[in-house]
């Protein structure tokens, strides 16, 4: 997939204010790179407005500058030039599309093999690590130099995007990179720890829930958990509790997919993990979503959970060779 960083610099050199979002339910690459891009636009000289649909998840609450990420019913005003940060289609962006001008013109900044090139400006590269490793070599091109402040947003998306440097997506490129924003004095080990060590009670006890509904499937190569409704409102807790739940289904032994489904107001969600013999992100796909090979997602509008079950689970299983026996 081509891309040029040249066209990106040239697309905000010609704006005088830049709106920079990331996808709806932010995760630490959607907030490090929105956070990034703000930088890198200000140093070259624009101004910003930083807003997303749903609000920032307390995890992320301690990084500089992150209350500048305002929620969008908040903004009033509409704009002309729009900076799509970890977003594989425009749909990603959710409410903050209603702040878009007529005319709008979109850089779309991401790495998902899905990305459907939604933008005026399209810089896609599939086999990124995240979107900041694509932001940092951007940065690279410019010439801007590193301090603690964008090393921290950096390493954000990095550390939680690699799983703390242990998925598949962990190249040397991705490590070099580490070892330079390191370099810059950021305390890596607090990151570390607030960022993937840390979790809230809530978090907790609806893992304790879900693991109560743990299933595997006869061939032991599935396994799945369900999240209701009734069970976000008994905790009082919002979709910003789940962290990364749907792992522990991955990560039980001999498992090759761990699936969460989760009900929604008026819909489904489904998370889906993988060890490397199932390409859930073509699952997701099948279902109107997306993502990468061994994490992906979608939402469904099915009736009930067991169909939404039933639908996900048979995509999975065509894809391991049949159904199980």
């Amino acid at each position: 997939m081509m891309y040029s960083f040249s066209d990106a610099t040239r697309f905000i050199q010609s704006a005088d204010h830049v709106l920079i979002t990331g996808h709806l339910h932010p995760d630490g690459d959607a907030i490090g790179s929105t956070l990034a891009a703000a930088w890198i636009c200000k140093s070259l000289g624009k101004s910003v407005t930083l807003a997303n649909d749903s609000r920032v998840p307390d995890r992320y609450l301690f990084l500089p500058n992150v209350d500048q990420i305002q929620p969008a019913e908040e903004i009033g005003r509409r704009f002309q030039y729009v900076l799509a940060l970890d977003c594989a289609d425009e749909a990603r962006i959710g409410k903050v599309r209603h702040l878009f001008s007529e005319g709008v013109q979109i850089c779309n900044v991401d790495h998902h093999a899905t990305n459907d090139l939604y933008g005026a400006v399209n810089v896609v590269v599939p086999h990124a690590s995240s979107t900041v490793e694509i932001l940092m070599d951007w940065m690279a091109e410019l010439g801007l130099p590193l301090d603690q402040t964008i090393a921290t947003f950096l390493y954000t998306g990095l550390l939680t995007d690699t799983g703390g440097f242990r998925y598949s997506n962990t190249s040397p490129k991705v490590l070099m990179q580490a070892a330079k924003l390191v370099g810059t004095g950021i305390e890596s080990h607090h990151l570390a720890d607030r960022l993937l060590e840390t979790v809230s009670f809530r978090e907790l006890q609806l893992l304790q829930v879900a693991l109560s509904t743990l299933t595997l499937s006869s061939n032991r190569k599935v396994a799945w958990m369900v999240l209701t409704q009734d069970d976000f409102k008994g905790l009082n807790a919002t979709s910003d509790d789940i962290g990364e739940i749907v792992n522990y289904a991955r990560n039980i032994e001999g498992v090759d997919v761990g699936v969460l489904f989760r009900e929604e107001s008026d819909h489904f969600k489904v998370s889906l993990r993988s060890r490397g013999l199932v390409d859930v992100g073509e699952v997701a796909k099948c279902f109107g979503g997306g993502g990468h090979a061994r994490a992906a997602g979608c939402s469904m509008d099915a009736k009930t959970i067991e169909v939404v079950e039933q639908q996900v689970l048979h995509a999975i299983y065509e894809r391991l060779g049949g159904l199980p026996v």
